[in-house]
């Protein structure tokens, strides 16, 4: 496990709300494909994804799933509006756009947790968000079945 001076020595930044705000819009908001490689050095080896369809485990494992986001977006964007932080976790409220093939533009909006290990680095990132609503506004007949299923549903 690397040590902050460790951390110091390979010129990788302590994480804090301004560090991280800097990075991850620089890592979307380009034109075309996302690029994560200057965050990459910020995830521990042993890293712990989860969103709401998947778990990932292992820097190889999500550095796989990254590199597949990419190649399926025609462009992705992320807006950051808040982002909140203490010793060893970095809150961010966001809207991530993202175009895929022969599809229009689909907004996700949510909120992702980075929890960082005594060596400064990533060791889980939690993106909460809700899919099905965001995705089915685009899409005409879900548009208003989907909210009125929920409220059926839920109350």
């Amino acid at each position: 496990m690397k040590t902050n001076q460790e951390r110091q020595e390979n010129n990788l930044e302590p994480l804090d709300n301004e560090v991280v705000l800097r990075l991850w819009s620089k890592t979307y908001n380009t034109n075309g494909k996302p690029d994560w490689s200057h965050i990459f050095p910020y995830y521990h080896e042993d890293i712990i994804f989860q969103d709401t369809i998947q778990k990932v485990e292992g820097k190889e494992a999500f550095l796989a799933m990254c590199n597949r986001l990419t190649e399926r977006c025609e462009e992705l964007k992320m807006k950051i509006f808040s982002i909140a932080a203490n010793q060893d976790e970095i809150f961010m409220e966001w809207e991530m756009t993202m175009i895929f093939r022969k599809t229009p533009s689909t907004s996700l909006f949510g909120c992702t947790k980075l929890t960082l290990g005594d060596d400064g680095r990533i060791t889980h990132q939690r993106d909460y968000y809700d899919l099905w609503g965001d995705i089915f506004v685009n899409v005409p007949f879900m548009k208003k079945f989907y909210p009125r299923f929920m409220k059926r549903l839920f109350g």
